[in-house]
Formats: structure tokens, sequence, C-alpha cells
């Protein structure tokens, strides 16, 4: 063993015998004797020599890789010693035989590497320089399998690397594959051919495996070369004699079948192709389906090879035009679809085949075809026993989808993705023969509803999932009207209680589909009170499951806003059933599970409250509901509060977690009622939710620092300020009190969200609540947003910055309904006077600079709104100070040179609003300050931006105009012309 052969065998050492170091000096060793002129010589040398797999696998790597790289280089001497030594290995025709017949012998890995070698060489020199490789190999062939098996090795590793589109290729190696199979075609092709039905004949009863190999190279090849050396009187019996006896290997027949499906899909025009498929009698396999074990791979490849067939049977229905071409073809497939379907749902098919394109092309041919004959209604029921069978959830996954554990949760993830085209299928079955859908559809109904176990839970599941998805393609009319196959759905439905109705899935998707259905219930009121029933006792809301008793929570308060007054007469019945529910919520138990925020259990209180909140029901049982559910809650709270000094930390937790389900309750119950009912009709009802805020804003005061609860406070601040209306406002002061007690960014937009939906409802009536607290607020915001830019980059906090950007958003939008509601006087106030100057220049640095093209467009229209507020007539001032601000800052700076910056993008749509309101805040300025404007815009702004006088006289002029559209469009080509005139020699800010 020479160095060059050690320093391989430390390289490829995966033992820690070698260390990093001798490693690195082995490989540096290796590198280095590729770089030797004879590397070429000693790398045949050791091939043929060495014993060791390493070794003759490594220079093989090395061959490859200096026939990539250098082979251009090489002399004409070296490259006929490469292709001839390489060659010579390949087809045992050596002097040192034995020893090529020891490598082809060996591990497939050095096979493949030998093979990929050659091909190599195949790229680089077929045709032009070396133009009998191909007919050369074939004289070969004789020596025997060792020499087949390298032929297919070879072939199989050419179209790999160079003539498969299954890979991505780039124009060159396209190219380069089009010359090496134009000259094949020409060339070998048929020779190749002869070859591989010799081999076959030869060796399918003693060497099935290689057989097997050489039809799968068959397979491949058939995409490009002519069908008729395959389809003849030769070897396409052959092929399905393979095919079909019995006896030989699975491997060997499926190899077969797969070389018919090639055949079946080789790409011809569509009525070359259908005489084809009619010419190959393709029932002859029809049986091998049924008569194997389904999981055999000959039965997938036949398998496969159905389906295929089927694929191209249709496309020619699809594309032919003659009656007799698509007659012949709708034939075809009448024929196939039978056993197309039995796999379908019987067998594991090829990943590549889409079940449900097929099938969603055949529906949409049907579409075509009126009336539909019985065979297509056949199939077409059969397209739906196949969805059927495919929406099944497997039973392997049946207790953790119960529990809902991660796997149940990746389970569930993966079939609702699965099933969203099969459902799309299904619908569209139902469009194009509604009567066979919905028999199929009452059957597996009726087939769950016998079943009298929990063994079919998945069977069930998927029938009422069939049931539910079909419903979104019926019209409300169907619905309305509730007679024929789908009223009797709906009643089966709900009169049927399943075995396995305390199953998670059942129970979710019975309720989902109940409510699909819903507008049946509502044009009959003879189901109601079986649809209280399902939701109200243990298949719903009572549910042992907490994932099904939430979301029939959830389904119930829609049912309740859907049918609403119909409702009335059983006010008292659900009132009574949901008692349990009603006090669980508000349990500590119950309070301590985890909430979801779309369905935390709370939605069973907006259904009590839609009910009892209509003014169907009268006042007196009216405030008893309300009375009954209100009061118990708010004494709890009571109780928490008068003890909350002398709870434990452990005891608080708990209590804070139950108040917080009893403010959601609440919040939940009061959207019911309507602000017209508690202040005009019915004032008692209002006096209740009056009662209960100034009890729940009691909470902000024992518990101050507890930012879940303030939020939760918060939200029912915000539900009756929408309930109350104007009557809210003795309890203003005190809430703005407790929420002001707090300066974090997160609390403070909180508080701003609210006052802007005071200022949004009531305008200047909370003039005197905001002059108040407004210094307050201002004198926060200063403290926290900086005055220029956010801080970025590394060693920023990203949920500070994204809370302060959030905080400065709703900054502007406060400044901004301050402004347009009439509330300007708030900012000129005596307490806020001091803030006046940093909240403008804030405002015009926001204008001129934001990145948010939309808060630059509110700030401008704060300008506007103040200017005209603030600047009655030209030389009157209520705010000293303030014209000479807007023309020399405002208008300069925000106006124009802002407007003149490049990044200004006149492109784009926002920008070009935000364009709209600074030519607006011009005319407004002009209206406002006249002259003294125009002298600081035009005179002084337009001749630092160099502008043209005549550009200038025509900007006056439709200034004065009336045309705003005109004096935009103006403006606009204005500041195009300025920005060519200075190009980016001039910075303005």
């Amino acid at each position: 063993m020479d160095d060059l052969e050690k320093a391989i065998l430390i390289m490829f050492d995966e033992t820690s015998n070698a260390g990093s170091n001798l490693k690195f000096k082995a490989n540096e060793y290796c590198d280095k004797a590729k770089e030797e002129s004879a590397i070429c010589s000693v790398c045949v040398e050791k091939l043929c020599f060495s014993n060791l797999v390493q070794v003759q696998f490594w220079c093989l790597q090395t061959l490859h890789e200096i026939i990539r790289v250098r082979y251009s280089w090489m002399s004409l001497d070296e490259k006929y010693f490469v292709r001839k030594s390489v060659f010579s290995i390949v087809c045992l025709e050596c002097s040192y035989e034995n020893q090529a017949l020891r490598i082809l012998q060996g591990p497939a890995f050095i096979k493949n590497k030998l093979a990929q070698v050659l091909v190599t060489l195949i790229y680089l020199d077929y045709p032009l320089d070396w133009p009998s490789i191909f007919v050369d190999f074939l004289s070969h062939l004789r020596k025997g399998p060792v020499v087949i098996d390298m032929f297919c090795r070879v072939l199989n590793t050419l179209d790999d690397e160079l003539i498969s589109m299954d890979y991505p290729r780039t124009s060159e190696e396209i190219t380069i594959a089009g010359r090496i199979k134009d000259a094949m075609r020409q060339q070998c092709v048929s020779a190749i051919v002869r070859s591989w039905y010799d081999i076959l004949s030869m060796y399918k009863n003693s060497d099935q495996e290689l057989c097997a190999s050489v039809l799968n190279v068959m397979r491949r090849y058939i995409s490009w070369i002519d069908i008729g050396l395959i389809v003849n009187d030769v070897i396409l019996p052959l092929l399905f004699e393979l095919t079909l006896v019995d006896g030989l290997l699975e491997q060997f027949r499926g190899a077969a079948a797969g070389c018919l499906l090639a055949v079946v899909s080789k790409r011809m025009d569509h009525q070359a192709k259908l005489t084809l498929l009619q010419s190959l009698q393709i029932s002859r396999v029809f049986g091998l389906v049924a008569a194997e074990d389904s999981d055999s791979e000959l039965v997938s490849k036949v398998a496969s090879l159905l389906t295929g067939y089927a694929v191209e049977a249709l496309e020619c229905f699809k594309r032919l035009s003659s009656e007799d071409s698509k007659s012949n073809s709708l034939e075809l497939l009448n024929e196939v679809l039978p056993s197309v379907f039995y796999v379908l749902q019987k067998c594991e098919l090829d990943s590549a085949f889409s079940i449900v394109q097929f099938l969603s092309g055949y529906v949409a041919t049907m579409k075509n075809l009126s009336p539909l004959a019985e065979k297509q209604l056949l199939h077409l029921s059969k397209i739906l026993e196949v969805i059927y069978a495919q929406i099944c959830y497997d039973p392997v996954y049946r207790h953790n989808l119960d529990i809902f554990d991660k796997i149940g949760r990746e389970e569930e993830d993966r079939m609702v993705e699965f099933r969203k085209d099969f459902l799309v299928l299904l619908r569209s079955v139902g469009r194009v023969a509604p009567d066979v859908t919905q028999l199929f559809i009452r059957s597996s109904m009726m087939s769950a509803a016998a079943a009298s176990s929990d063994r079919n839970v998945e069977e069930v599941e998927a029938s009422l999932t069939l049931f539910f998805a079909y419903g979104e393609s019926i019209n409300d009319d169907v619905l309305r009207n509730g007679s024929g196959l789908v009223g009797e759905m709906v009643t089966m439905l709900l009169s049927t209680r399943f075995s396995c109705h305390s199953n998670r899935l059942v129970a979710l998707i019975y309720l989902e589909t109940i409510f699909r259905y819903i507008k049946v219930v509502q044009e009959n009121s003879r189901f109601i009170s079986v649809v209280l029933a399902a939701f109200l006792d243990e298949r719903g809301i009572h549910h042992p499951n907490i994932n099904v008793s939430r979301r029939a929570s959830y389904l119930f308060m829609r049912v309740v806003k859907l049918l609403k007054v119909k409702l009335v007469p059983y006010i008292e019945t659900i009132l009574t059933s949901l008692q349990d529910t009603v006090a669980r919520f508000t349990s500590s138990n119950f309070a301590s599970n985890e909430l979801s925020a779309s369905e935390d259990g709370s939605h069973i209180f907006e259904a009590i409250g839609l009910l009892i909140g209509m003014e169907d029901v009268p006042l007196e049982k009216q405030s008893d509901y309300l009375s009954s559910l209100l009061k118990p809650l708010c004494r709890q709270v009571e109780v928490v509060l008068m003890n909350a000094k002398a709870l434990t930390p452990e005891e608080a937790t708990a209590k804070i977690s139950t108040i917080q389900q009893i403010i959601m309750a609440i919040n939940a119950l009061s959207k019911g009622f309507n602000e017209r009912l508690v202040t005009t009709s019915r004032p008692a009802i209002g006096l209740m939710f009056k009662q209960t805020l100034d009890v729940l804003l009691q909470v902000l005061v024992a518990f101050p620092k507890i930012e879940p609860l303030r939020t939760k406070v918060l939200s029912f601040i915000h539900r009756m300020v929408d309930t109350l209306g104007s009557s809210v406002f003795p309890y203003l002061p005190k809430a703005l009190e407790q929420l002001l007690a707090e300066s974090e960014p997160k609390e403070l937009i909180g508080f701003l969200v609210l006052l802007n939906q005071l200022i949004c409802k009531f305008s200047t009536l909370v003039h005197g609540i905001l002059e108040d607290v407004f210094p307050i607020i201002a004198g926060r915001i200063f403290n926290i947003i900086p005055r220029d830019s956010l801080p970025s980059g590394p060693g920023t906090n990203i949920e500070e910055i994204r809370e302060l950007q959030e905080l400065q958003r709703i900054v502007y939008t406060f400044l901004h309904v301050i402004a347009t509601h009439d509330l300007s006087s708030v900012f000129l106030a005596l307490k806020s006077r001091s803030y006046l100057e940093p909240m403008m220049q804030l405002l015009l640095n926001t204008s001129c600079n934001h990145k948010d093209i939309l808060v630059r467009k509110a700030c401008v229209q704060i300008f506007i709104r103040l200017i005209k507020d603030w600047c009655d007539r030209p030389g009157e001032e209520k705010v000293p100070g303030f014209q000479s601000f807007i023309i020399e800052g405002f208008a300069t700076n925000c106006c124009l040179y802002s407007v003149l910056d490049k990044s200004f993008e006149l492109h784009d749509a926002n920008t070009l609003i935000l364009l709209g309101e600074i030519v607006m805040a011009q005319k407004v300025m002009y209206e406002k300050f006249g002259q003294d404007f125009l002298v600081q815009f035009v005179s002084k702004g337009f001749l630092t931006a160099h502008c043209p006088q005549d550009l200038a006289e025509q900007y006056c002029q439709k200034l004065q105009g009336n045309d705003i559209k005109a004096l935009k469009s103006f403006y606009q080509s204005l500041i195009e012309s300025l920005r060519v005139q200075q190009n980016g020699s001039l910075v303005f800010r």
C-alpha cells in the first residue's frame, strides 16, 4: 500500500482513529496528487489493481472531476487514453479482464460512479469525437449480465444527468441533450431496442432482476424514441406477457407495467393517441388489481397504468372534436373507470398522480353532457365513494384526535389541508348531479345513524363532513324551502343521536352541520326545539369535552343572532338549561383552563344577552333575567375587593382570574343590549349596567398594576360607552383617573383608543373631560416618544420599539380626531399651552419626514384644520406666532421641500393622496393668509428651488382659481420639472 492509498483510507475513515490534523494532511496530500499531470494514469492503474473500495471510489471521483474541469485542455492522446481506459473497464475489454470484472461485480456505488464517468465522456465527445460509443457497447453485451448491468446503469445515468426533464436543466444542457438524442435516433436506438428484446427473451426465466433493470431503462427512453419501435407485433405483446404471466418476480412484472404506462403517456397527436389506446386492449390487466395483494408492488404499478390510461382517454375526449372520436374516447373511459375507482379506494398510488385533478377533470367534462347517461351517473356515484373513502380519518389516530394532543393536532391540520380539494370536488359533483349527490349523502348518513357502536367513528365523521361541505353549494331558496332530500337529511340530522357522539370530532362536525343548515330552521319553526336540544344537551354546550362545549357556545350564540325573536318563547327553558354553565364559567376551575382568543366560553353570555336584550321580552321579565345574572356576578367581585389586601399572592392570582372571567361574561352579556333600549325605552336596564360599571371600576383601584385586569375593565368601558351613551359621563372622570395612573406605552395606547372612541361618539360634549386630561397625556407622550426618530439598530429591544411605534401611530390618530371634531381649542387651554410649541414641531417634522405616508397625510390634515380654526381672516391671529410658523415652517418645508425630495414617490397611490392634501393645505393657506403666504411661498420658496418665473406665475393663477384638481395636476408637473432642473444638486432639508 503506497502513500496515496494510505492517505485515501485516512480521508475516508469515519472512526475516531484518525485525528482531524491527520485527516487534514491526508486531504492535502490527495489534493496535491490531483494536480499531477499523470493523475489519470494513476487513477486507472489503482482502479484496476487496488482491492480497496475507498481507493476505487476516490479514483473514479477524481477521474470525474478531471474530465469535467480539465478535459478540454488535454491532448488528443490523453483524451484517447481516458476514453479507452474507462470503456475497457465498463465492457471488460482490457487486457486485465479479471481486475475489471472485480469492479463490475463490486458494490453498486462503485458501478454507478463508473457509469457517471462514462456519461461525462459521452456528454463531451458524443457524437463528434466518439461516434461509436453505443454501437461498440452493444457488441459487448454478449459477455453476459455484468456488462448488460453496466449498460443499463450507463443509460440510466445518461437519462438522470442529461436527458430527463424531471430535473432543472440549463439551456446548454438542453441543447447538448437534443444533439445526443438526435444522434442516437439516427445511429443506434433501433439496435438498442433490439438488444432489450433479446436480453428479455434470453434472461426472463434465469435472471429476472436483470430483466427488470432493462425494462426500467426502456420505460425512461420510450418518452423520446420512435413509438413504433415499441408499439409493434414484437415488443408490445412481450410487455403484456411479462405483466400478466404468473410465477415471475413482482418487480419484473411491475417494470413491464411501467413500460406500458410510458407507452400510454407518450406525447403525440390526440387522434393518434386515441388509436393507440384502442389498440392496447387494456382490459387484459383489469383482473390483476383484484387478484393480487393490494399492497404489492405489481398492483401499485398496474394501478398507475390504469389511472394513466384513464387520464389519456379523458384528455382525448376533451381535445378531439369529432363525434366519433368523442364517442370512442368515452367508450374507453367507461371501460376503464370501474377499475380506476377500485384502485383509487384500495391501492397505493404513485404520488405523482393527482386523484383530485383527474376526477375534477372528469366531472368538468360531464357538465357539457346533458342529460347524463346511466353509466355517467354511476361513475359520479363512484367518485363520491372515492371522496368518502379519502376523507376518512385513520382510526390509528382516534384517541389522539379525541384528547387533541400534539399528534392529534398535527393529524387534524394535515387532514384539513388534504380534504380541501376533495370537498371542492364534492361540490362540483353536487352541481353536475345534485340528485345522485344527495342520495349518496343520505345513504351514508343513514349508515352512520344505524351504527350501534363507536367502531364507526371515522365513517360517521366523514358522512357528516360530506353533508356539511355540500351545504356550501346549496342556494338559499332550497335551504329556506326545506323540502325534498335536503329537508329529509336535515330532519334526519336533527333527530339522530349518534352512538359515538362523545367523540370530539363527531360532536364538532355535528354542530357545525346544524349551523350550516340553520336557514332551514329559520323557515321551519318546528325544528327550533330540536335544534335547541342539540346545542343545550350533552351533544353541545354540556358535552364533556371542553373544546366541543366552547365551540357549541360560540355556534349557539350565532344561532341566537339568526333566530332571535323566534326564540322568545323558549327563553325560560334556555336559561334554566344554562344555569350550571353560567356558574361554571366564573368558577376558579374554569378560569384556570387554557383560553383561546376566539372561543373562551364567554359566547354563552353573549347568546343570553341577545336573547334577553330584545324589546320583545317584557320589561319585568327582562329586569328579572338581567338582575339574576348581574347581581351574583357583581357580588362575587365585591367580596374579592373587600378582602383584596388580605389575599396571599397565590389566592390573589386565583381571584384575579375569576374577576377576569366575570368581566368577560358581563361584557359579552351587554352586547345584546342597544343604547336606545337602555337609555330611552327602558332606563331601568341602563341603571343596572351603570351600577355594574361602578363596581368594576373599583377593580382598577384594588388591583392597579394587573395589566390583564386593566385590559378587561378597559374593554368593558368601551362597551358601556356604546351601550349607555352620554349617560356614561358621570363615571368617566373616575375611570380615566384610574387608567391614567399607569404610564407605560401599552397602557397609554389603550387609554388613547378609549379617548378616540369618546371623541368620535360625543364630539364637543367631551370638551371638558378632554381639557382636563390632555396636559397629562401630552406630558407623558413627550417623555416617552423621542422628538426625532425612534431608536433602531443593534441593542434595541424589538418589543419596546414595536410598542413605541404603535403608541406613536395612536398619538397621531388622537391628535387628528381632536382636530377634526371641533376640539382644537383644547390645545389652547391654559394648562395645555406649554405643549403647543413642541406639538407643532412634532407634527411638522412628521409631516415632512415620517416613513408612513398615511401618518404624514394625517398630520397635513391636522394643520389644515388648525389653520381653518385658528385663522379666521388675514391679519387676525387667534394664536400669536401661528401664522408665521405655518407660512415659514409648514408651507416651505412640508408643502415644497419635502415634496421636491426624491423619496417623495409620485408614482405611488398613497403618496399622490398625500400630495392632494398638501395642495389643499396651500389653497387653505392662500384663503386665510392671502399675499403673506404668496410672498413667502412663491417669492422665497420657489426662488430657492430655482423655479422659472413663468411657472411661478402659472402656479399663482391656478392657486387663485377654483379648480382644485387642476391645481394638483399643475403642482405635480411643477415638482417634476423642478426635480429635473435641480438634478439632486440642492439639499433642501
